[in-house]
């Protein structure tokens, strides 16, 4: 009686003492997160000093990349994390939300590097870096003389001779037939990477990241693409007619490509030079030091902390001496090195208007680090809301410094300076208008054709001339066939796939967020805002930027600006262009059609 008692007390004592999910789980991502940090930590000090000590011929820093990586992606695919994190997402209905985001997390970073197929994994880091290397490797030539891809720019900037436009175009898309093979063989081994996991393919990878289908995300840039079009198709008709009438020639029906002033016609701001305001004199006087702390006191006017000492310590702010016998990366970057406080720039800040704004962006994404490390934000969802909304943050703030209230009133221009306003939009929507079709449109379907829909490579540059045909209105100056890939010119495609989407749906958020803070806290002008030393503004991105990841991105911005992602904002700041553009346009043909 006793025996038969005894056994079942046992038992419950037993049971009752396990672990429920919920403390199971916690304890994975507790023991997880501690190594990740420690691991992510070495693989971004590697990184950092790859990129800010640069000693031609010396393989110490890109060994020491390499092995750090390796090891992190060894932790975050191995075979035995992903399976307690598909054991423990079995149990999901039984586990916190805030549990689950973060499982989810990682299992998306093991996806990238699954050990459970690990020939294909080490075949595509090797295929990646060889791609990488050729890109960036690449002699471009004119003429038989060696050029930098900067020098190309410059001449599809300035250059008014249609003879030398082209062979700078041509030149800048040799490159493309040298990537053709090692793009074909990435397409297959990063879908087979992701495959592993439960993906349908590289595309679908990628996107999930959102929270969303192929199909959402490719309606959501279709809609993007469809909200601007008839300002679009105005901006067209007008470079078409400008630019004829600038090179000496008849206007074309679509843009040839060499025409405008960008190799993949994402960006024709160029086309416009606007009088009034020129910072550099000013600025020039001022010096590089000033600018990167005049960023810092922007917002701090806002409420936001000062950063920590350890930024201006560890960061690469400025150009190198030129007696140093090592280079840096010049491209402007900001760094979350371990999740935590070690927050730096990378930058070569010089005094001049371009530097003012990127000074302001990149300290926007690192405030955005420094307002989302928080007790109520786990490691392992300290990121931006979306990719895309950390662009757009940053974005922001560099868009809010440039507009002349802000500039006034930190006495960079003298107030009630006379400019041309009509313009200065104009140049704005040369940039941010026709970037949509091009990165909404060309670059999301090319690479939704690449991986989701296995584009033959004997079809790429066919693929893409359509698409540039159907959403820019762009054609090549003459028949490019299949020996080349033009689409492999563009860095992304190469090495950032399938992410392109992140910066037009950045753009889109850009403006609806900037939208509300001009509208219902300054009761401003969107195209005439001061930000500065306002504590609401402050507050409103606090609220924005400390949540993190824990919110989908979707439910973030519904609550922040009362409405679902949408270029309404954006075709709002430019309202005022289209009754000019319509007016320039006057008796032209429009050759686009009037809905895509």
């Amino acid at each position: 009686m006793n025996k038969s008692i005894f056994i079942p007390i046992i038992a419950l004592i037993v049971i009752g003492c396990g672990p429920t999910p919920k403390e199971e789980a916690q304890t994975f991502i507790d023991d997880y997160t501690s190594e990740f940090i420690d691991l992510y930590y070495a693989s971004a000090k590697a990184e950092w000093m790859a990129n800010t000590r640069i000693i031609p011929g010396d393989t110490t820093n890109s060994s020491a990349v390499q092995q750090a990586n390796e090891a992190l992606a060894a932790f975050t695919g191995s075979e035995a994390n992903i399976n307690s994190i598909k054991s423990l997402m079995k149990k999901q209905a039984e586990l916190e939300p805030l549990q689950i985001r973060q499982l989810e997390t990682m299992l998306y970073a093991a996806a990238n590097n699954p050990a459970i197929i690990p020939e294909v994994v080490s075949a595509r880091i090797k295929a990646e870096s060889a791609q990488t290397e050729q890109l960036f490797g690449f002699d471009f030539q004119i003429d038989g003389e060696s050029v930098t891809t900067n020098e190309i720019d410059g001449i599809l900037n300035s250059e008014t001779d249609i003879d030398k436009r082209l062979t700078a175009w041509e030149a800048s898309k040799e490159v493309g037939k040298e990537l053709k093979d090692g793009l074909a063989n990435l397409q297959q081994l990063r879908n087979k990477t992701v495959q592993a996991l439960g993906y349908d393919n590289y595309f679908a990878y990628q996107v999930s990241e959102y929270g969303m289908t192929t199909d959402e995300m490719i309606a959501t840039c279709d809609q993007l693409v469809k909200d601007i079009w008839p300002l679009y198709r105005e901006l067209h008709t007008y470079a078409r007619y400008e630019l004829a009438k600038k090179y000496n020639a008849e206007v074309p029906e679509m843009l040839p490509a060499h025409w405008l002033p960008n190799r993949w016609g994402q960006d024709w701001s160029e086309m416009v030079e606007v009088e009034g305001i020129d910072l550099n004199d000013v600025l020039e006087q001022k010096g590089p030091k000033w600018l990167v702390e005049q960023a810092e006191r922007f917002y701090i006017s806002l409420g936001l902390s000062p950063l920590p000492n350890s930024f201006y310590e560890l960061s690469s702010l400025y150009p190198l001496p030129e007696d140093v016998t090592y280079k840096k990366n010049n491209h402007a970057s900001a760094w979350h090195m371990n999740l935590q406080e070690d927050v730096r720039c990378l930058m070569s800040v010089e005094p001049n208007a371009s530097w003012y704004e990127t000074t302001h962006h990149e300290l926007g994404h690192v405030y955005y680090y420094l307002e989302y490390t928080n007790p109520e934000v786990p490691p392992l969802l300290r990121g931006g809301a979306n990719r895309a909304f950390h662009e757009a943050v940053g974005s922001m703030m560099g868009l809010a410094a440039m507009q002349q209230p802000f500039l006034e009133g930190i006495g960079l221009v003298p107030a009630g300076t006379e400019t041309d306003q009509t313009q200065a939009l104009l140049k704005e929507a040369l940039n941010y208008i026709v970037f949509i079709p091009f990165s909404a449109g060309v670059m999301t379907q090319f690479e939704n054709e690449l991986y989701a829909n296995d584009l033959s490579p004997e079809a790429y540059n066919k693929t893409w001339w359509e698409l540039a045909a159907k959403y820019q209105g762009m054609v090549p100056p003459s028949e490019r066939g299949e020996e080349f890939t033009d689409a492999a010119s563009k860095t992304h495609i190469n090495n950032d796939a399938a992410q392109y989407y992140d910066y037009a749906l950045s753009y889109a958020i850009l403006f609806q967020l900037h939208d509300h803070i001009a509208t219902n806290i300054l009761n401003a002008d969107p195209r005439a805002t001061d930000y500065y030393g306002n504590k609401e503004v402050g507050k409103f991105l606090h609220e924005l930027l400390s949540v993190g990841a824990t919110k989908d991105w979707r439910q973030l911005l519904q609550e922040t600006t009362g409405e679902g992602i949408s270029a309404k904002a954006m075709l709002k700041y430019f309202d005022p262009l289209m009754e000019y553009l319509k007016a320039e346009n006057q008796g032209r043909e429009c050759t686009l059609p009037e809905s895509i």
